[in-house]
Order: structure tokens, then C-alpha cells, then sequence
């Protein structure tokens, strides 16, 4: 027993400090990428080159004035919920509750610097592949846009491994796993609260940005996307970083630290070492695996950027998880069947991702459907877009299902003893398994805003129709692979916080000093007699909890839009030679506008998440058993998770649907652009945009700050108020 023992704890050493040295890794990866693309001179050479440069500047200018306003606001929520938690500490003399307030703080800036960073190089990065691409084509354009997008990719991978396996070594989790483990909750939940705000704001400006320019520009005056004629431009490239390079940026990187901490906290209560070791061990040699499989795209020999793309995404899933096994069967072959579970992850998320594809892209039937429903008016676009939204969520909820029970099947023989336990830690170790290649997919996801960006400077400047044609090309890639980002995104937010529900069920075992399996009939049961009725009515506040907090989001995106639609309006009716080229839009009007309204409108939907667990338990002390509030988070947590699960997939399904059927029929089908059709399709656009960039990947960080807040706040109510 006492060898057995001692490979336990080697197995855990070397997997933390594996973990650390591949963040190490993955930092320095990031470090040299940003050492790369700043070296790159911008040409001024011609007059289009010059303004792309300008126009660039405008860009750059407005998009770190809007992020430093953002993360103000941010910050200060963030430093609030430190010194409350860390103040609580002091007085109660607990060190475990200020170590989980530090922690909370350390989480918060990890997610800041991510979605900051990551946010810089992309709008560094817009001008520099449009140079790269007139002097060195298609090729080298698309390697430069990926290298962009993998500063964010990896630093999610680099700086969540160097903050898990660091505080794990540094707060001695060697020594006492249990409780370091539910202290690295602290962690997790500030890497989601600053998440959560940074996605509603950055998905209200980016929205009502292009909402605003497209509702007057394209629809009203006639005039193409990204004209320079129309003053909300600038104001629609921004919100492209601020919505997609930070937000997705923060969005996976929270779940990828919470993917890796649910399973460690639930391993704790097991006693076994190699178990708390496993997720670090599994993301750390993905990590390590995907920097290598990244390296594809310069090398690969398709030259179609969609299909780069995708073919390095299906490497990296392939090597993450063939080298993981080898591994596995190497250091600790009695968990093989963790491995499974991870291996299962992976492939849950790829079904996800490739149906998203399938519903989305403009090369399948659901697309042309809404393509063609079109010709019939803008009511039938949004009938038929709506039916395909709603089919798109039929196979990822049915692929997530079956990789949580499947995982639960396998984790059964985990443990001889505690198979219930051994089950749930399984379960939420597929989540560590789909996040395990995150980097890779948000680097393709952070690709999408530079192209995007790359495509309206060159429409913008004036470049020749050869070049703009090239840029267009890299942005279709860029739209195909958001969408498969987004379905992923959310397909982890749903195993993420399915694996925080389970955590949150073990940290109320561990306190209240309850076993597991008798806890799990207490809040999961609606048979219960004594706590069942309160398990039914959380279930049912948690269904229509995140129904409220989409229609915030809506709602904010609505108010911002219809404020830039008037200030375009009149620019346009007090200034009518920018529509003759004799004057300059005022640019800056709209800019200020639309971050006015972001930063006022963020907070109500991040308050809503953050506020309902808390008072859900606040319950307990006025009624006098800390079970009731249990049983009452328990429902509200389930129910908001199969909710989120639904509303997230179908929202950024349709609303990338609807977008691809307007592309389609702009590249000359059923009449092409300025026909009826095309005018039925910028509606059913302009519907989904809310859905798919703003309320629908919002969700994905509603679910799981519920779910951490609760397992982090919520014992300090039920067992020291």
C-alpha cells in the first residue's frame, strides 16, 4: 500500500509541475508569436496601403479606448467580490475563505490579460495580413491571420496551466488536496465573473456596431458593407475584437481552468492522487500537442483556408488524443478509464463543432433552404431560419448526453467503493477532455475578426477586385469557423457546468459533512418527500432564469442599435456629401455611442447570474436547514444548464444560419445582391445578430458563474452565516 502510495503522489507531482512547465511553454509560444507579427513593418508604399493604415488606426484607437472603459468596470466588480471574500476571511480568522478571495482576484486578471492581449494582436494583426496578402497571396496571408488568432488560442491554454498547477504547488496541494482544490474554485469563479461581463459587453457593442451600420447603410442608402461613406464602420470592425478575439478569449478560458478544477475538487473527496492529477496531465500534454499541430496550417498542402482550417482542428483533436493514451498507459495505466472519458470529451466536442458547421455553411442544404425562402419574403427567411435553429440542437445536446453517460458508465470503475463518486468525477472529466484543445479552436475562432477586418480594409482603401476577392475568401473560412467555435463554446459550457454542479454537490458533502450519496437524493431528487418541492421550484426558476437574461442582453443590443440608427440618420440627412465623397463621416460620434450604451447594459445580465444563487441561499439561515437551499440550487442550477444548453445552441446556430443565407445569395444566387431577396435576407441577419454574437455565447458563461459562484459563495451562507 505504501508503494502504491508513493506512485500516487509521483504521478501527482509530475503532473503538476508538467502542467506548469506547459504553461510555461505555452506563454513563451505567445511571446514569440507577438515578437513575430509586431516586427512586421506596415507598408504606406501606395495610396490604398495608406488608407488601410489610417482607417486601421481608427480602428485600433477605438478598440483599446472601448476595452480599457470595459475592464474598468469589470475590474471594480471583480475588486469588490475580492475584499468581501478576503474581509470575510479576516474576520472568521479562516484562511481557506481570504485564500479563495486571492485567488478569485488572480482568476479575474488571468482573464483580463487573456481577453486584453489577445484583443491587441488581433487589431495589430488586420492591417498586416492585408499587406501580407498583396505581397505574398493567399498562403501567407492565412498564416499570419492563424498566427494572429493563436496569441488568444494559447494563451488561454498557457496562462489557465500556469495558474491551476501554479496555485496548486504554491498553496501545497500535495499536501492537503481537498482543500487547495475547493480553494482553486476561487480561481475559476473570477476568471468567470470578469468573462461574463466582458462577453455582454463586448456582444452589445459588437452587435449593435453592425446592426446600427447595416440597418442605414446596406438597407436604407444602398450603399456595400464596410463602405467608408457609413459612420457606424469603424464602430462594426471594433466590435468584431471586442466581441470575438476578448470575449471568446475570456468565454473559453474560464471554462477551461473550471474544466480542469471541477474533476481535481471531485477527485479530492475520492483520495486519489492520480485522479486530482489527471486533468492537468491531460490539458498539459494537449497543450503541448496542439502548439505542434498549430504549425500545420504554414505547412499544410490544401490551399483552400476552409479547409486548412478544419484539417489542423481534426489533427490536433487526433494528437491530443493519441499521445494523451500513450501517456496514460505509461505513467498511471490504472486509470486507463479516465483516458476514455477524455477521449470521449474530445469527440463530443467535434460533433458539436462539425454540426454547427453543417447547420451554418453555405456549401450544405439547411443554408440554401433559408437562401431560397427568402425569394418569398423576410417573414418566411425567419420561419425557415428559425425551424433550422431548432433542428441544429438535436444532435450536440443527444452527442453531450451520451459522452456524460458514457463517461458516468466508465467512471464507474474508477473506484470499487464510491462508484457514484468515481461516476460523477468521470463525467465531469469530459469536459476536461473537450477543452483539452481549446487553444486550438479559439486561435481559429480569433483568426474570424482579423480576416474580417483584413476584408473591410480592403474594401475600405480601394484595393483592386483581385486582392478584395482574396480577403473574402479568408474571411469565409474565418465565419465558417466561428461557427464551429461557437457550437463547441457552448458544448463545453454545458459539460463545463455540468462538471461545477457536480463539484458544488461535493463541496456541500464536504461541509456538511454529509455522504455523497445520501446528499445527491437530497438536491437531485424530486421524489424526495421533505426536499423535493424545493428541487421542483428551483428547477423551474433555473428554466426561465436564463430566458431573463437573454432578453437583457437582447435588449441592450436593441437600445444601442436604435441609437446609432439615428445618429447615422443624421449624418446622413445633416451632411449629405459623405454620400458624394465631398465629406468625412464623424466616426467617432458613433463609436462613443455604442460604447456609451455597451458599458451601461453589461451589468444588469452579469448581476442577474452572480445574484441568483445567493439569494436562492440565503434560504437557509431564515428557515434554519441548509439542505433546503441545497435542494433549491440543485433545481436551479439543472434547470438553467438544460435552458442554457437549448437557447445557447439554437441562438448561435440561427444567427449564423441567417447570416450565411444572406452571403450566399450575395455571391450571386436566387438574384443576388440589391434584389428583394437579399433585402429579406439582411433581415433575418440582422435578427440573428443579437442571437448568435451576443445573447447566445453569453449564455455560455451565465450557466457555469451560476454553478462556481455557488459551489464558492454559497457554503459561506449555508455554514457560517
Amino acid at each position: 500500500m505504501g508503494k502504491l502510495g508513493d506512485v500516487m503522489m509521483y504521478v501527482l507531482e509530475l503532473s503538476m509541475w508538467l502542467g506548469l512547465a506547459s504553461g510555461i511553454i505555452g506563454v513563451l509560444y505567445v511571446i514569440g508569436l507577438i515578437s513575430y507579427i509586431t516586427r512586421i513593418e506596415v507598408d504606406q508604399d501606395t495610396e490604398e496601403a495608406k488608407r488601410a493604415y489610417q482607417i486601421h488606426e481608427y480602428i485600433k484607437s477605438a478598440a483599446i479606448a472601448y476595452i480599457k472603459a470595459q475592464y474598468k468596470v469589470i475590474l471594480i466588480i471583480v475588486l469588490i467580490v475580492t475584499v468581501v471574500l478576503v474581509a470575510i476571511g479576516a474576520v472568521r480568522r479562516n484562511p481557506f475563505v481570504w485564500l479563495t478571495g486571492i485567488c478569485y482576484l488572480l482568476g479575474g486578471l488571468s482573464s483580463a490579460t487573456v481577453s486584453i492581449v489577445g484583443m491587441l494582436l488581433g487589431v495589430l494583426s488586420n492591417v498586416r495580413v492585408l499587406n501580407t496578402l498583396v505581397k505574398k497571396g493567399l498562403r501567407g496571408a492565412l498564416s499570419l491571420a492563424f498566427k494572429g488568432g493563436s496569441v488568444t488560442g494559447f494563451l488561454v491554454g498557457g496562462i489557465g496551466l500556469l495558474g491551476v498547477a501554479g496555485l496548486f504547488i504554491a498553496l501545497n496541494g500535495f499536501a492537503n488536496p481537498q482543500s487547495v482544490t475547493q480553494i482553486l474554485l476561487g480561481y475559476a469563479f473570477g476568471a468567470s465573473t470578469a468573462a461574463l461581463f466582458a462577453r455582454v459587453g463586448g456582444g452589445i457593442y459588437t452587435k449593435a456596431a453592425d446592426i446600427g451600420a447595416d440597418l442605414v447603410g446596406k438597407v436604407e442608402a444602398g450603399i456595400p458593407e464596410d463602405d467608408p461613406r457609413n459612420p457606424g464602420v469603424i464602430a462594426d470592425n471594433v466590435g468584431d475584437n471586442v466581441g470575438d478575439c476578448a470575449g471568446m478569449g475570456a468565454d473559453l478560458f474560464e471554462s477551461y481552468v473550471e474544466g480542469m478544477i471541477a474533476p481535481m475538487v471531485i477527485a479530492a473527496l475520492l483520495r486519489s492522487n492520480e485522479l486530482i492529477a489527471y486533468p492537468v496531465l491531460f490539458s498539459a500534454v494537449a497543450l503541448l500537442a496542439t502548439i505542434c499541430t498549430a504549425q500545420f496550417v504554414t505547412l499544410s498542402p490544401f490551399k483552400h483556408p476552409g479547409r486548412n482550417l478544419t484539417m489542423t482542428s481534426i489533427i490536433s483533436i487526433a494528437a491530443a488524443a493519441v499521445i494523451n493514451g500513450i501517456i496514460t498507459f505509461l505513467l498511471a495505466p490504472t486509470i486507463a478509464p479516465a483516458f476514455i472519458v477524455g477521449v470521449l470529451g474530445l469527440i463530443a466536442g467535434a460533433v458539436v463543432g462539425f454540426t454547427s458547421d453543417y447547420f451554418t455553411s453555405p456549401q450544405y442544404t439547411p443554408v440554401k433552404i433559408v437562401a431560397r425562402n427568402s425569394q418569398f419574403g423576410p417573414a418566411l427567411t425567419i420561419l425557415s431560419g428559425f425551424s433550422m435553429g431548432l433542428y441544429s440542437t438535436f444532435i450536440p445536446t443527444l452527442a453531450i448526453a451520451l459522452a456524460a453517460l458514457g463517461s458516468y458508465v466508465i467512471g464507474l470503475q474508477l473506484s470499487t467503493t464510491q462508484g457514484l463518486l468515481a461516476g460523477i468525477y468521470s463525467a465531469a472529466l469530459a469536459g476536461t477532455g473537450m477543452l483539452a484543445v481549446a487553444p486550438i479552436v479559439v486561435a481559429a475562432d480569433a483568426y474570424g475578426p482579423i480576416v474580417d477586418n483584413a476584408a473591410g480594409l480592403a474594401e475600405q482603401a480601394g484595393y483592386a477586385e483581385e486582392i478584395r476577392s482574396y480577403a473574402d475568401m479568408l474571411d469565409s473560412a474565418g465565419n465558417t469557423m466561428k461557427s464551429i467555435s461557437k457550437g463547441y463554446a457552448i458544448g463545453s459550457a454545458a459539460l463545463t457546468a455540468l462538471a461545477l454542479l457536480f463539484s458544488f454537490a461535493s463541496v456541500l458533502s464536504y461541509k456538511g459533512g454529509i455522504d455523497i450519496n445520501t446528499l445527491m437524493q437530497i438536491i437531485f431528487n424530486i421524489g424526495n418527500p421533505a426536499y423535493g418541492a424545493y428541487f421542483l421550484s428551483g428547477l423551474l426558476i433555473g428554466i426561465v432564469m436564463v430566458a431573463v437574461f437573454v432578453a437583457l442582453v437582447i435588449q441592450g443590443v436593441t437600445a444601442a442599435a436604435g441609437r446609432l440608427v439615428d445618429e447615422i440618420r443624421r449624418q446622413f440627412r445633416e451632411k449629405p456629401g459623405i454620400l458624394e465623397w465631398k465629406e468625412r463621416p464623424d466616426y467617432e460620434r458613433a463609436v462613443q455611442i455604442v460604447t456609451y450604451y455597451a458599458l451601461r447594459r453589461l451589468v444588469a445580465p452579469g448581476l442577474l447570474a452572480l445574484l441568483a444563487p445567493i439569494v436562492m441561499a440565503l434560504v437557509s439561515p431564515a428557515i434554519g436547514d441548509w439542505r433546503i437551499a441545497g435542494a433549491l440550487l440543485g433545481g436551479l442550477l439543472t434547470g438553467s444548464i438544460g435552458s442554457g444548453l437549448l437557447l445557447g445552441l439554437f441562438q448561435g446556430n440561427v444567427g449564423n444560419t441567417w447570416d450565411n443565407a444572406k452571403k450566399y445569395i450575395e455571391a450571386g444566387n436566387f438574384g443576388g445582391k440589391g434584389t428583394d431577396t437579399h433585402k429579406a435576407a439582411v433581415v433575418g441577419d440582422t435578427v440573428g445578430d443579437p442571437m448568435k454574437d451576443a445573447a447566445g455565447p453569453a449564455i455560455n458563461i451565465m450557466i457555469k458563474v451560476m454553478a462556481v459562484s455557488s459551489s464558492v459563495l454559497v457554503p459561506l451562507i449555508l455554514f457560517y452565516a
